[in-house]
């Protein structure tokens, strides 16, 4: 006779298989924080040097054109809510994200752009985003650390919790889409719509921060951040001071401190 499992052992036995697997991979992207520097660019050598990584990145994957300049930049990248940032490990670039705080005050930004009819409305509502944009990583980084997509958006993460927004968008091509179904609980708001300066079409999904961010951080823990890091990360420094250089994650001195 053959023995057959319940199915509530069998989905728990699942369950546990799950967990394990997500410790682990936890556990890898946590170690290669340990390798991490966070550093906000706003001028000189850093911003060029992210601007030629976004280019290399999308051309090699056929998001844009060839170009002369071979920088990618465009108007929302000096603008008052933006913070450009350059990921890197052990000294060297390997990855750039933007990250847009959009609210009634300041109602500007790339996917606001492009689905204005949707969003524009709702900022004059009240709702607040935070929306990420130029995610580019090097090629041989890529390659190497396959955790490298979860350090860079854990700015995004930390974006949410400083700003305490509403939602946080993101404007992707439809291959990203399951990702971030699968670990930020996003949800297609808008059909494809073409994305400045890009060749492929993109889609607007959102993650309702209220709903999702906890149970992303519960089961990532490499997405928490201490207050401290929020500051260093996003806050203005007074003027005449200069931004700090370089923010190290915060995500392995809170798993201690608890």
């Amino acid at each position: 006779m053959v023995s057959r499992v319940p199915l509530s052992n069998a989905a728990e036995g699942a369950a546990s298989v799950a967990s394990a697997e997500e410790s682990s991979f936890s556990r890898s992207v946590s170690a290669l924080l340990e390798h991490i520097e966070y550093r906000r660019c706003e001028s000189g050598e850093d911003i060029e040097a992210i601007y030629r990584l976004r280019y290399d990145a999308y051309l090699a994957s056929g998001m844009i054109t060839g170009s002369s300049t071979r920088i990618v930049e465009d108007e929302f990248d000096d603008l008052a809510n933006s913070y450009r940032f350059g990921i890197f490990i052990d000294g060297e670039l390997a990855s750039t994200i933007r990250v847009h705080h959009v609210h009634p005050q300041m109602p500007v930004s790339p996917s606001v752009q492009v689905f204005g009819d949707e969003l524009r409305p709702r900022l004059a509502a009240g709702e607040t985003f935070i929306d990420p944009s130029r995610f580019a990583a090097d090629s041989e980084f890529s390659r190497a650390f396959k955790a490298l997509p979860y350090v860079t958006l854990r700015l995004a993460v930390a974006a949410c919790s400083y700003f305490d927004v509403d939602y946080c968008l993101t404007a992707i091509k439809e291959e990203h889409t399951g990702f971030y179904r699968r670990i930020f609980g996003s949800e297609q708001t808008m059909p494809s719509r073409t994305y400045p300066g890009l060749v492929c079409p993109v889609y607007l999904f959102q993650s309702k921060c209220s709903e999702n961010m906890a149970k992303t951080i519960e089961r990532f823990p490499f997405f928490k951040s201490t207050p401290f890091e929020q500051r260093m990360l996003f806050a203005r420094p007074p003027k005449g001071e200069l931004a700090p250089l370089t923010i190290l994650p915060t995500a392995k001195y809170m798993k201690r401190a608890a």
